[in-house]
């Protein structure tokens, strides 16, 4: 197994040294020269590590102090975080305990929460004055109402420590990753680098999608096999074809990250002449085809819509920018690969239809329950939706909405819902004053962050909790209070958010 995962390291190492090659030149158009050399011989290490580890324990040996030590010298560890989401795949881990049953688990994004993103929130606060880095919003209030009532709900059926363990598991998987991002990145030109790092984890995973798929070889199948913690659904098909998953645990994951990366693009491109756009396009569009998923699939393509509409100064742009991207659509649909998609379709289509009907099974089950407890649901739900159990063994809830409101209720559901609604609302305010005073720059960066945003709340309706939802909450809460402190603080020296020379490399203008 070990000689497996030496094989699947080589393919690995080659795909990812020629993509980091390749994007150095754009990456440096955001980043600075010691921040990617280090992200990348941290990616390298850690890549290394995992496929080289007998076990998570000797990885983590490495990762922790190497994370750490790279956190505190990285100019915007929010990138570094972003870089290394998927250095491995989601494997949780639980921590070996002597006289008490169990702690929790331990996995890649946790041991990141601990070592990049706790002391850098740390070091924030205490340069941060009181007015802008300790500031309480009403999305602070609404993820932390709903964290209080998942808390209070099931303490009368639970032990003190488990309630304990549930408050320190929300504070670092939720509260910790939406604080971070929201308040570490209020920079326009942190924002710009966190969104290049995205990208750039993106164009890794795309060709390491597409040789999966033609090889029929999961590149990291066999480090959760070695390591005790093995994939349930590891070779997913579609049709005759492979779903390829990467690092991501999933198809679905694998395209949902790379339609993100296709709204981060949509942004970053305009801020350089290079001619790679069509290539990067081209890259994402092929790894979320090869991910064979249809929710990501429908992401990717409201995604740029949404930017086009946004973003747009007037009518005339948004037509000629929907035009062309129609006529990229129709002509993939022309293309060999057209007929592929179309069968793969829910409804209109002919591949696994039965995942369709399971969905409106599971809304209609959902909705029945939710109608019995409405306003805080139960937490014993599960127990009635036997009926809905697949032949892996799982109720597959594949609605992020229906099983917070079946588990917590309307009450849950609207707190839930109620941090993206302000969120939303914040920076599509903040994206109409940068449109009137003729902030281009801002204009089209509030439209990608937005557009990821609402993609990612499609993306819950269709495929469970979303791995990028508290981030890119956010992002998009950095974005909106980073252009606030801008508009305090005075116009820009260069109107419409122009690029600005220091010392003859060129930067962002910051907020």
């Amino acid at each position: 197994m070990l000689f497996v995962n030496l094989k699947a390291l080589v393919v690995v190492l080659a795909v990812a040294l020629v993509m980091f090659a390749i994007a150095r030149p754009i990456c440096l158009r955001f980043t600075t020269p010691a921040d990617f050399a280090r992200r990348r011989a941290v990616w390298v290490v850690l890549t290394i590590a995992a496929f080289a580890s007998p076990n998570f324990w000797f990885y983590a040996m490495v990762a922790v102090p190497l994370m750490w030590w790279a956190g505190r010298k990285d100019s915007n560890p929010i990138a570094l975080y972003l870089l290394l989401y998927f250095v491995i795949p989601p494997l949780e881990i639980p921590i070996p305990t002597i006289g008490i049953n169990r702690l929790f688990e331990l996995d890649q994004v946790r041991l990141m929460g601990l070592t990049i993103l706790l002391p850098a929130v740390v070091v924030g606060l205490r340069a941060a004055s009181r007015e802008d880095g300790r500031r309480f919003t009403a999305v602070d209030a609404f993820l932390l109402g709903y964290g209080l009532l998942q808390l209070v709900l099931l303490f009368p059926y639970e032990a003190v420590t488990n309630t304990m363990r549930r408050a320190f598991l929300y504070f670092l998987d939720g509260y910790l990753v939406y604080f971070a991002f929201s308040r570490l990145n209020a920079r326009r030109d942190l924002l710009v680098d966190s969104m290049s790092a995205l990208c750039l984890s993106a164009c890794i995973l795309a060709p390491l999608a597409v040789f999966e798929t033609s090889r029929h070889w999961l590149l990291y199948i066999e480090i959760g096999e070695l390591w005790g913690a093995p994939n349930l659904q590891p070779y997913l098909l579609r049709g005759d074809s492979l779903r390829a998953q990467v690092s991501t645990g999933h198809a679905i994951p694998l395209g949902y990250v790379l339609a993100m990366a296709v709204g981060c693009w949509m942004y970053l491109r305009s801020l350089q002449a290079s001619k790679a756009s069509p290539f990067v396009f081209g890259l994402l569009a092929v790894g979320i085809y090869v991910s064979y998923s249809r929710a990501p699939w429908l992401v990717a393509v409201l995604v740029p819509f949404l930017f086009l509409a946004l973003g747009s100064r007037n009518a005339g742009n948004f037509a000629k920018g929907v035009l062309v991207f129609v006529a990229i659509v129709g002509a993939v649909l022309l293309s060999p690969v057209g007929s592929s998609i179309l069968a793969n379709l829910p409804f209109i289509g002919t591949a696994d239809q039965e995942t369709v009907t399971y969905r409106q099974q599971l809304a209609e089950t959902s909705w029945r329950l939710i109608q019995q407890n409405p306003w805080f649901g139960n937490p014993f739900v599960m127990l009635q939706m036997e009926e809905l159990r697949q032949g892996q063994g799982i109720i597959d809830l594949v609605n992020a909405y229906a099983t917070v409101a079946l588990f917590y209720g309307l009450v849950g559901l609207a707190l839930f819902m109620g941090a993206f609604t302000v969120g939303l609302a914040k920076a599509y305010r903040t994206l109409r004053v940068a449109r009137a005073s003729y902030d281009d720059d801002a204009t089209r960066l509030g439209a990608s962050l937005i557009a990821c945003m609402v993609g990612t709340l499609v993306i819950m309706a269709a495929g469970g909790f979303a791995w990028f939802q508290w981030l890119l909450l956010g992002l998009v809460m950095a974005y909106a209070q980073a252009r606030a402190t801008e508009t305090a603080a005075g116009p820009l020296e260069q109107p419409g958010g122009a690029w600005a020379m220091d010392q003859g490399h060129p930067r962002p203008a910051s907020f």
